[in-house]
């Protein structure tokens, strides 16, 4: 090739890779990213971050004013030294009552389940109850009888609200449920707090509007409650039945509040300050008084997006004190504070591409790296600050998809101009030895697809020379079926103005037929002009070694399939019971290393339970042995099912089990656990037509208080477990 001709190809190439980067770069790689993050975001990967956003919003928006409407009496530990039991009596709590009701409390809500009779004094807490008519009282609704707490008795329908809270995957309380409806009874309930508000408001001469057929919605005032919907927000796929709505939990000051680091939240009294006429009649008079439990003992610990500590534990709080966050919240949006109100699905979307399309342009404008990178992070900290903004006005907007998009974007066109860079020097060294050095056929076609430029290896595979072959096409020299392959992928390249490779049959002057792959792409100089370069590889004994190898790829792949089933049925043999297929002692030895080796690395706590059934052997003996083994089996199921994913159920033998309770809070969970496993395995067991009954004997020991290693925790919690069934069996003993 001539050196014009060179010169020529070169600024082709170069003005080829100039009109790609002038392309629509920045929307497609914005739209490809944002509909990367879409699809993440749909299988819920990004729920908890966006929940972690959330919270911080929460936590660093300002103090609001105190809420005056709302006085807490707390059921606190000095109260209940003082009464002297637990649960206080019904004449306790009668008198409770009728004290707060003397200073003419608006409404009255009793957060404490009083189901039972609690003597003395039961006759004269009936009297209170229907003499109380703006008391609300609580109950527990559930399908399953075991769970349901009953109203407290003597008090109507419309005195009763339910407790039912709404819990989010990382066990955090971001949703109201203000209604919930019973399918098979066709009732309607409301909760606690909507009881309570609605009251007072309509003390105040506030209009409520309950949902019915002319109106889907709750009105308070002016305002109107939106139902909840599964993807609303940060939620992907949530429970929305019943009427729920997405808490903007209110921040009130607090004067009187004692940790002035957290200086927010309820005026709160404790009872025994009522019982000896100790509390301002204002604090009572004219408000929402919530009795409640605010003791240590009486375990009723609840995680709010206020619980969230940036450093340090989670603090949590008490059910009245979110109850009286759920009853300011509805009568400060009754009074006019703003809701949380999220985008559609069509208008979130939008907002992830344009972040991304921010992302990309910022980073294909500022062409040095590091500035870009700055730009991006300032755009970063402004969306950031954009979004809280409007969340103070009361607009749940994403924020981690926005950002992953705007990042990922920058990221993908960073990686894009690190490819143009690398490929335009690639061009540079292309044009200076194109022709004469490369090996494989190289052609060049105008707008017309005829050749203007061949290299010597083009000419030696089609069998005829340049000259001969400059300015024709493809139809003079080859068969038509082929011409018309090759004019169509020519074509296609004109028309897309994009690179492409294809597989075709070639055929030179001397008849012998080829396999060939040819990448055709797109070029144009200064004036505007399209060329086509074509390079071809001849690809006949590649394709004839390729599937030689797919077929030898494909036999080995099923012998190391085979391989590795049988690897793993061994193991699983090897660490399983065949009987009830759980782990067995080998297992549990190695399991119980590594889970207190965990817990001492994070500084938790351990249970060890050791289970022995009792009465088992009379089974064995009176219904045979395999009606044991299917009592076994029995057994085995229901310790599964008390038990977390995380814990550890094995069968060391016979009739003996053990459980391994990792990363346990406190002791008390673990008692919890126990005496959930002796009810269980105390259900009466129905073998080939017979009731046989089976208890258990249970000793536990506590990694790190009966000790740290697992050879003496073993011992103790199975001397615990001899000591329980001394005791009378169907119970459990610590170590």
């Amino acid at each position: 090739m001539s050196k014009q001709q060179s010169k020529y190809v070169k600024r082709l190439l170069l003005t080829w890779e100039r009109g790609l980067i002038r392309g629509k770069r920045e929307w497609i790689t914005a739209l490809s990213v944002a509909g990367i993050v879409l699809v993440v975001r749909s299988l819920g990967l990004l729920q908890v971050s966006e929940f972690a956003v959330l919270d911080q919003f929460f936590q660093l928006r300002p103090l609001e004013m105190p809420e005056e409407r709302i006085t807490i009496v707390a059921i606190d530990e000095v109260s209940i030294r003082q009464i002297g039991a637990w649960p206080i009596s019904d004449a306790q709590l009668a008198q409770l009552l009728n004290k707060l009701k003397k200073y003419q409390p608006s409404a009255i809500g009793l957060d404490i389940y009083r189901d039972l009779i609690t003597q003395p004094g039961y006759e004269e807490l009936i009297d209170v109850f229907k003499s109380t008519p703006n008391l609300v009282g609580i109950e527990f609704l559930s399908s399953n009888d075991a769970r349901q707490v009953q109203a407290p008795p003597h008090l109507s329908k419309n005195q009763v609200g339910f407790n039912n809270l709404l819990s989010d995957p990382d066990g955090k309380v971001r949703r109201s449920l203000l209604y919930y409806s019973d399918s098979q009874t066709r009732q309607s309930y409301q909760s606690f707090a909507l009881k309570l508000a609605k009251l007072y408001l309509k003390a105040k001469g506030v209009p409520v509007k309950d949902p019915s057929r002319k109106s889907n919605f709750l009105q308070l005032g002016k305002k109107v409650f939106h139902r909840f919907q599964p993807y609303d927000g940060g939620y992907i796929g949530a429970d929305h039945e019943g009427y729920q709505i997405i808490s903007n939990f209110p921040k009130p000051r607090c004067e009187t509040c004692e940790e002035k680091e957290n200086a927010w939240g309820f005026r709160k009294v404790t009872l025994r300050d009522v019982l000896n006429d100790k509390v301002p009649e204002s604090w009572i008079s004219d408000r929402i008084v919530l009795i409640g439990s605010d003791a240590s003992s009486l375990p009723d610990s609840i995680l709010v997006p206020y619980s969230s500590q940036i450093v340090g534990n989670a603090q949590s709080i008490t059910g009245v004190e979110l109850q009286a966050y759920f009853i300011s919240e509805l009568l400060q949006a009754a009074d006019g504070r703003p809701l949380l109100r999220v985008w559609s699905n069509g208008i979130e979307w939008l907002w992830i591409v344009v972040c991304g399309y921010l992302g990309a342009v910022t980073r294909w404008r500022i062409k040095r790296t590091s500035y870009s990178f700055l730009a991006v992070s300032l755009i970063c900290f402004l969306l950031l600050g954009g979004a809280f903004v409007v969340f103070l006005d009361g607009w749940w907007i994403p924020v981690t998809p926005a950002l992953l998009s705007l990042f990922g974007s920058a990221i993908a066109i960073t990686y894009q101009v690190a490819h143009i860079q690398e490929e335009s020097k690639r061009s540079k060294e292309f044009l200076h030895e194109v022709i004469n050095t490369i090996a494989d056929p190289v052609f060049v076609k105008n707008e017309q697809r005829q050749w203007i430029v061949l290299n010597d290896a083009y000419s030696q595979l089609v069998g005829h020379s340049k000259a001969k072959l400059l300015e024709k096409s493809d139809y003079d020299f080859f068969p038509k079926y082929q011409a018309d392959i090759f004019r169509s992928q020519d074509d296609l390249v004109f028309q897309t103005q994009q690179s492409y490779e294809h597989e075709e049959e070639f055929t030179n002057s001397q008849g012998n037929m080829y396999l060939i792959s040819t990448k055709r792409s797109l070029h144009k100089d200064a004036a505007g002009n399209l060329y086509l370069v074509g390079v071809i590889r001849d690809i006949t004994e590649h394709k004839l070694k390729e599937e030689e190898l797919k077929r030898a790829a494909a036999e080995l792949h099923r012998s190391n399939a085979e391989l590795k089933e049988q690897e793993d049925r061994l193991r699983y043999l090897a660490y399983h019971d065949p009987l009830t297929a759980l782990p067995n002692r080998k297992f549990f030895e190695e399991q119980l290393q590594e889970s207190l080796k965990w817990s001492q690395e994070n500084n938790l706590l351990l249970g060890l339970l050791f289970i022995d059934l009792d009465g088992f052997k009379q089974v064995n003996d009176t219904l045979g042995h395999e009606m044991g083994d299917r009592l076994l089996i029995t057994i085995s199921k229901r310790l599964s099912h008390c038990l977390r994913g995380s814990d550890t159920v094995s069968r060391l033998g016979g009739d003996e089990f053990t459980v391994i309770l990792p990363a346990i809070p406190k002791v008390e969970i673990v008692a919890k656990v126990a005496e959930k496993i002796l009810l269980s395995i105390g259900e009466p067991i129905i073998l080939n037509g017979e009731k046989a009954a089976v208890s258990a004997s249970i000793g536990i020991s506590i990694y790190p208080f009966n000790s740290q290693d697992s050879e003496i925790l073993i011992k103790q919690a199975d001397a615990a477990m001899y000591r329980a069934k001394h005791f009378g069996k169907s119970r459990y003993e610590f170590a």
